[in-house]
Order: structure tokens, then C-alpha cells, then sequence
């Protein structure tokens, strides 16, 4: 949650620095400071949306503007601290139940999935489906691998797709999430699977922007090709980098 809460106080800073009335924005100066604001509001904007905090629009400019011009403020240093404070236990406490929500939730889906026709189980708990059959050499983790995909949560919501990109995406296999790692190991070139992944092969407890902590994930995956490694990777990434929606 240490992102979210940094967003959000990114936010509070410069995102609704005005509210003033919509301009012509024929002055230069006005046209390229409302650019930074938009960047800036687009960067962050994935993470509030996470955030299980509601805001005040009204008041973060007032807090804003009485801290550019000097004001005397509302609330004192110790007053805004302990503001902060609450908001980000607030928010801890409701990643927790949606952690402990999302674990029960996935767990159950496994344990449906794992009966259906064509679906298989590997020892670490990852689940897969083979849709199509490929040709050629299964890559090794320490192989660099070029797939398309697409990522779904539990319940059929998209969350990333290289093929909406129409761009497929290429990776040290020893550099992304656990199931991935697993997972492609089992295809060959040409090859289309279904993985089914616990949370615990995914992004775990912590999750990413976009993904809830503890969340069970649904990939299809087409191995497009094998190519010679690199360098070595030895602190796996989490990528293949979803794009929050």
C-alpha cells in the first residue's frame, strides 16, 4: 500500500493545485503548466483509483493553495500528521480484507477449475489448459521468450492484453512472475495455453497497481518465440507489466 499512499499525497500536492474557470489556454505559460498537470494526474491516476481512501476534492486545493501562499492553515503540524496517519491505516486495514477476501475467493476457484475437462495441475499449484499444440524446443528459465497474452482476473475482467497492443512482449523467463516462469517451460513455439495462477505464483500479498493483493490471475498465452538469453537475470521482475484499466 506504500504506493498508493505516496500517490495519493502526490496528488494532494499537485494534481488540484486549481480549480479555477476553464481558460482559452492561449497563454503558453497556462498551456504547458496544465501539460505537467495532466502527466502528473495520469501517472498517478491508476493508483488512486486502488486506493481505498475517498477525498475531498474541495479541500485538497484549499490545502494546496493555503500552503503556496503562505496562509495560516486550518489544521496544525501535529493536526496533519495525524491526518495522514489515519487515512493510511485506514487503507492498510482495507487491503487487508481485500487480501483476505481475494485469497478465500481464489482458493475456491482452484479447487472448481481444477476438475474441468483438459485442465491440469502441476505440483506448486499452478493450473494450465492447452489450447493449442506447438512445435519445436521448451525454453529454459534462463532463456529470453517473446509471447502474446492476455490477463484476466477471476471474474473474466481484463486487466492487459499485448494483442489490444498488437505488440507481443519479450522477457528473461528467470524475470517474471513464478507462473510464468513455470508455465512457459511447458510450451513449445507456436503454442497457445490457458494458465490458471495462484496468487501466491502471481504478485502475492504486496500486488501491483491495477491488482488487487492476493489475487488469483487467468492468462492466455501464446509462446511466439525462444531466443537466446542474455544476460543473466538474478532478481526476478514483475513483468510482464500489467496495464492498470
Amino acid at each position: 500500500m506504500k504506493h498508493l499512499f505516496s500517490a495519493a499525497l502526490i496528488f494532494s500536492t499537485l494534481a488540484t493545485i486549481s480549480h479555477a474557470e476553464d481558460k482559452a489556454m492561449k497563454d503558453p505559460v497556462d498551456r504547458y503548466s496544465y501539460a505537467i498537470g495532466t502527466s502528473i494526474g495520469g501517472r498517478i491516476s491508476s493508483d488512486l483509483k486502488q486506493a481505498p481512501a475517498k477525498f475531498n476534492t474541495s479541500m485538497i486545493a484549499k490545502g494546496v493553495s493555503d500552503a503556496i501562499t503562505g496562509a495560516k492553515l486550518s489544521l496544525s503540524e501535529e493536526e496533519i500528521q495525524a491526518a495522514l496517519a489515519e487515512m493510511e491505516k485506514s487503507m492498510k486495514e482495507k487491503a487487508g480484507e481485500a487480501a483476505t477476501a481475494n485469497k478465500a475467493t481464489g482458493v475456491q476457484f482452484l479447487a472448481d477449475n481444477k476438475g474441468k475437462e483438459g485442465v491440469k495441475s502441476t505440483a506448486s499449484g499452478l493450473q494450465y489448459k492447452v489450447i493449442t499444440e506447438g512445435k519445436g524446443t521448451k525454453p529454459k528459465a534462463t532463456d529470453n521468450v517473446t509471447v502474446h497474452y492476455k490477463g484476466t482476473f477471476i471474474d473474466g475482467k481484463e486487466f492487459d492484453s499485448s494483442y489490444k497492443r498488437n505488440e507481443p512482449a519479450s522477457f528473461p523467463l528467470n524475470g517474471v512472475i513464478k507462473g510464468w516462469t513455470e508455465g512457459l517451460q511447458l510450451m513449445t513455439p507456436g503454442s497457445k495455453y490457458q494458465f490458471f495462477i495462484p496468487s501466491d505464483l502471481a504478485y502475492g500479498e504486496e500486488g501491483r497497481p491495477g491488482i488487487e493483493p492476493n489475487s488469483t490471475l487467468v492468462f492466455d498465452v501464446e509462446l511466439v518465440s525462444v531466443d537466446k538469453p542474455t544476460e543473466a537475470t538474478t532478481e526476478p521482475v514483475a513483468a510482464p507489466a500489467p496495464e492498470a484499466k
